[in-house]
């Protein structure tokens, strides 16, 4: 018995050893796959009978130890859609049902991976090396509210971004409370009918008393060709007989034409509106000069020259697509060649009580089990989620020179389980001629 046992523990060791080189091949190979995480072996004694007199020999089995949470080393690259996990988490992903290449006919099941090797390909969708389909919350694009109801393939869709006519003109100036006589003040800015197209509105600034001035708004490429009108704007307690700072606006009045300032009310926006026709129909345009009584926005202080600090609004023309990018925070932004940008989804973070229960698909993609435990969604960097890190890539965790020093135990302990089973067979082989 003891002969028999010692084969069938010997045979059972190489298999265990056999399983150990299997595993030990399958990190040297994927060394370079971007996030694998590589695979160890436990062994484990199988127990038949064991007393205080007597102890039959066992067996040994060899079980797959799964270091999905140990991290890789996070190296940088060009590429704006690559994505690497510092910390804990996983990028959620879709597979394509069936693997049916060129379709956007995906599994029902929801993977999980490490691998953020991420480009676009030609339906938009961000896919990674071992085609696994990222996933996001979706984001509307015009109230910026994230949905994290749903989540969902992520897809890019390379259109244009829509003209937006100008509405609001923020300035930012001071007017000199002494300006050279006769010499005028003129402010251009240039705004966006509803098609697109870039008109220059003239702002015309004359000073007609200590604090009091008269500003014409011009655009001369409208429909009309005819000003807009005028409004006097006061400064300071004196000239508008409101509780303000000196040097700072405190009416708008006396308007003409298509102008009309906003009432007085201490920290209220102070504005201008001008109505105006491009040839697209009447187009309200309002001229933000600050904050009534407060130093920001349009001011008179000491001085003789005018001092433009900005002039902005928030009409674009029509743009193009030109590339997609990735945020720290997960956020996927679509670029236009306007210099707009567009933000479409937001890349969550999952993460599980138990990693390394998780289910290998393939070297990068894996499944949720009973023994991980639910998957959780989260911000990058909240509530233990990791960190996202752009333009980056988690590389194999996979140490070479540990593989090699496993292949050589590996391998002595193989020889000598099968030395064991030849030296079993010889003493068998003895026995039985023992009756001869």
């Amino acid at each position: 018995m003891s002969l028999l046992g010692a084969m069938s523990t010997a045979i059972s060791g190489l298999s265990a050893q056999s399983a150990s080189f299997g595993n030990i091949s399958d990190n040297i190979a994927n060394s370079q796959t971007v996030g694998f995480k590589r695979i160890g072996t436990n062994f484990e004694d199988i127990l038949t009978s064991s007393t205080a007199g007597s102890n039959q020999s066992g067996s040994v089995l060899a079980k797959p130890d799964y270091q999905n949470t140990l991290q890789g080393t996070i190296a940088q690259n060009s590429n704006p859609l690559s994505m690497a996990i510092a910390g804990q988490g996983f990028f959620p992903i879709s597979l394509l049902n069936g693997g049916q290449v060129g379709t956007v006919n995906f599994s029902p099941q929801q993977y999980y991976t490490r691998a953020g090797d991420f480009t676009m390909d030609k339906s938009g969708f961000l896919v990674n090396g071992a085609g696994g389909y990222l996933n996001g919350w979706p984001i509307n694009p015009q109230s910026g509210q994230i949905n994290r109801t749903t989540l969902a393939p992520i897809q890019v869709t390379q259109s244009v971004y829509n003209p937006v006519a100008t509405s609001i003109v923020d300035m930012a100036a001071n007017l000199p409370a002494t300006p050279a006589t006769g010499v005028p003040i003129n402010a251009q800015v240039s705004v966006y009918d509803t098609l697109g197209t870039s008109h220059i509105i003239t702002l015309g600034m004359t000073q007609t008393a200590p604090n009091v001035w008269t500003v014409a708004v011009n655009s001369p490429d409208d429909a009309t060709g005819v000003a807009r009108g005028t409004a006097t704007v006061n400064f300071g307690p004196t000239a508008s007989g409101n509780p303000v700072a000196d040097g700072t606006v405190g009416s708008i009045t006396s308007p003409t034409g298509s102008v009309s300032g906003s009432a007085f009310a201490a920290n209220n926006p102070a504005s201008l509106s001008f109505a105006t026709d491009f040839g697209n129909g009447p187009q309200t345009i309002a001229l933000n000069f600050g904050t009534y009584g407060k130093a920001a926005g349009l001011t008179q202080y000491a001085g003789t020259t005018f001092q433009l600090q900005g002039i902005n609004q928030n009409g674009v023309p029509q743009g193009s697509f030109s590339s997609a990018s990735v945020t720290s925070a997960g956020d996927i932004q679509v670029n236009y060649n306007n210099g707009q940008v567009r933000t479409i989804a937001r890349v969550p973070i999952t993460i599980f009580s138990a990693a390394d229960e998780l289910q290998r698909q393939n070297g990068s993609a894996f499944t949720a089990t009973v023994n991980s435990g639910q998957p959780l969604n989260e911000d990058a960097g909240i509530n233990g989620a990791g960190l996202i890190k752009t333009s980056a890539t988690e590389t194999s965790n996979v140490d070479i020179a540990t593989e090699f020093s496993n292949l050589i135990v590996a391998q002595q302990a193989y020889s000598a389980n099968a030395k064991i089973v030849t030296s079993a067979d010889q003493l068998l082989q003895t026995t039985l001629n023992m009756k001869q």
